[in-house]
């Protein structure tokens, strides 16, 4: 009894928790689906459902464009992040280098230090390089901030995988890239999904670089820099037009994590067991 008992109550704890994480965007949701103009307040549902707001805010808003460049943005940094981040938590939790210690203290270094703190001076730097308001002047911070997450943690995942693998393979002729290649990466399968999912989720959503970095150009804003001047605009002030622009904004990391749910948490559950 006592065991059922504290499943029913785990259970109960877990739906309440659910709703309470549901609740925001399932009110935004039905905002966005009732008929456009309609003025409502609070959590109600649409009584003739529309997706008159969705084309409006399509139209008014050119999320098409910000939706380009927020897909150029983020699967470059994802791809060159998670490739650089193999490579140096490989080469950092592997193999005996010099001054291993010195630079992982750096990465961790990148990790702590206030993200708005590095804000001007990249704009600043980005300025001198001629890159402000060009998909490179967000792209480029973002991989070096991403690199530092993704060593951090693909350095203890290989960390944790048993030796006698690596040892195997050296045994039998492999080459340290090889023996990363066709034995480590596809132990690391799981953490690696991770790390790219987390990675598109962090860069999708990204908004004060952008803001900062592509003010100058219109065309290259990414979605949430377009949300907000959408929302921003008095003319655009229809709540269910701007609860439609941001459904449309989170679609795609709706639907990415949706897709990449079950590899993610077999991911995180992986990396929680040393051997």
């Amino acid at each position: 009894m006592t065991r059922r008992r504290d499943a029913v109550v785990s259970h109960a704890l877990l739906v309440l928790a659910s709703l309470v994480a549901l609740y925001p965007f399932l009110s935004i949701l039905m905002l966005a689906l009732n008929e456009p103009g309609r003025r409502l307040s609070g959590f109600a549902l649409p009584e003739n459902p529309s997706f008159g707001n969705f084309t409006n805010a399509w139209e008014r808003g050119g999320f098409s464009d910000a939706l380009v460049s927020s897909l150029i943005i983020t699967g470059t940094v994802v791809v060159v992040a998670v490739l650089l981040s193999v490579l140096a938590g490989y080469a950092l939790g592997v193999l005996d280098l010099p001054l291993a210690k010195v630079v992982v203290g750096v990465f961790l270094l990148g990790l702590v230090m206030p993200y708005e703190a590095t804000v001007i001076p990249i704009y600043h730097q980005m300025k001198e390089w001629g890159l402000l308001g060009t998909y490179p002047a967000v792209i480029l911070p973002q991989i070096a901030f991403s690199v530092a997450l993704g060593t951090v943690w693909m350095r203890g995942y290989f960390g944790s995988i048993p030796a006698t693998l690596r040892e195997a393979g050296m045994i039998d002729g492999a080459g340290k890239l090889q023996v990363l290649r066709h034995i480590l990466l596809p132990v690391a399968a799981p953490a690696v999904g991770v790390l790219a999912t987390l990675l598109f989720l962090y860069t999708w959503n990204e908004f004060l670089l952008g803001l900062v970095l592509l003010s100058d150009n219109p065309d290259a804003r990414t979605t949430p820099v377009a949300l907000s001047f959408f929302a921003g605009n008095r003319r655009e002030s229809d709540p269910g037009t701007t609860a439609a622009a941001a459904v449309l904004v989170a679609l795609p990391v709706l639907i990415a994590y949706v897709a990449a749910q079950r590899k993610f948490v077999q991911g995180l559950l992986a990396g929680a067991v040393k051997e």
